[in-house]
């Protein structure tokens, strides 16, 4: 009897290497939780990262590249003449309104003034 309840208690005595490796994960729920509900995000993490310019850059490249694809469909005969010169014309137009808006953004610009640059000495003069 007394052999049966040593080998009971045998298999639930965890080995240190289990119980490592329970330590660990249990430390990394831990971790896990603390990051999740009381680490609070960076107000820089939340400002976005792209510019309203960058953004402009990006469109007017789209549409240079929907221009250009276009052009080549319909030297493939993809499209008839009427089609083509009516998307080419939107598109056209659709660039126009964003170079006018890239215009707007980098003139609203702030230039900070050049400081007045103090007299220089003249030399040669005794």
């Amino acid at each position: 009897m007394a052999g049966a309840c040593l080998h009971l208690a045998a298999m639930f005595v965890i080995s240190s290497a289990d119980g490592a490796v329970l330590g660990a994960c249990l430390a990394l729920a831990i971790a896990t939780l603390l990051f999740i509900f009381y680490i609070q995000p960076d107000a820089s993490d939340l400002a976005p990262h792209r510019t309203k310019l960058d953004q402009l850059m990006e469109r007017r490249d789209t549409i240079y590249d929907n221009l250009r694809d276009l052009r080549f469909e319909f030297r493939s005969g993809k499209y008839s003449e009427g089609d083509y010169d009516a998307m080419k014309s939107s598109l056209e137009n659709e660039a126009a309104v964003v170079l006018a808006e890239i215009e707007q953004v980098t003139e609203s610009q702030v230039r900070r003034p050049r400081a007045p640059r103090a007299a220089e000495p003249e030399h040669g003069h005794r």
